[in-house]
């Protein structure tokens, strides 16, 4: 059992989906609470804090999305996995736009279920730990976002501002895929014009400066970088 489990709310009308992922999340350690409509699971919301909705999008009343935005409107807000038969590409990409966090399609494989839901609470537990302290150490490589100094097993680097706020906003996400356009956004100011071709320079200079640590970074073709998870 998980020593501290996370509380996950399950908001699904159909019967048999809805019980089959309580049953693979309890059988993590996990709390769960089931809802069959959007309006009982505002006020299961309202009341109490969940670390995770797993929120079907067809649902009786309000819809999914109606809810999502209820959800955003909250000042704690759970992460979200919409699982939902809806699967075309625009139906995803909004979605996505509404603030869910991740997406999978019915019928599912209930390992790819459960392969989802620790991947949301892993990178939530990453978010709550940044909340904490403004020191991370990974594999011997240490950055202080308060004095904005980095170090590789004690030796201090020299990077460029674009360069640290790159390589702190891939370590924040660790474990997820950060798309070029992602990371424009997280040095693109007042006077500084980026592109996809100056993200890939800006990394690799990154990787010469971090010699063999660099091999954490995964270049994802076509779309951007991953720092990998430890363990991976």
């Amino acid at each position: 059992m998980t020593e501290n489990p996370a509380r996950v709310l399950v908001v699904e009308d159909e019967r048999e989906i809805r019980e089959l992922m309580a049953l693979h999340l309890l059988r993590q350690g996990y709390k769960v609470r089931e809802c069959v409509t959007a309006e009982e699971a505002m006020g299961e919301v309202s009341q109490g804090a969940y670390s995770l909705v797993i929120l079907d999008w067809m649902l009786p009343g309000l819809s999914g999305l109606d809810f999502l935005d209820y959800v955003k409107r909250q000042e704690v807000q759970p992460s979200v996995l919409m699982v939902t038969a809806r699967t075309e590409p625009s139906d995803i990409v909004q979605g996505l736009e509404k603030g869910a966090d991740d997406f999978l399609s019915k019928p599912f494989e209930p390992s790819v279920f459960m392969a989802r839901v620790k991947a949301l609470l892993r990178r939530l537990q990453l978010h709550e730990a940044r909340s904490v302290s403004r020191r991370l150490t990974i594999d011997g490589l240490t950055m202080n976002f308060e004095t904005y100094e980095i170090s590789l097993n004690d030796e201090k680097l020299h990077l460029t501002p674009s360069e640290f706020k790159l390589l702190s906003a891939m370590l924040h996400n660790r474990g997820k895929v950060m798309t070029r356009d992602q990371l424009i956004d997280q040095i693109q100011g007042e006077g500084i014009n980026v592109v996809g071709r100056t993200i890939d320079t800006h990394v690799f200079g990154l990787r010469k400066k971090l010699g063999e640590w660099s091999d954490n970074i995964e270049t994802i073709r076509g779309v951007g970088y991953r720092v990998k998870m430890e363990g991976t």
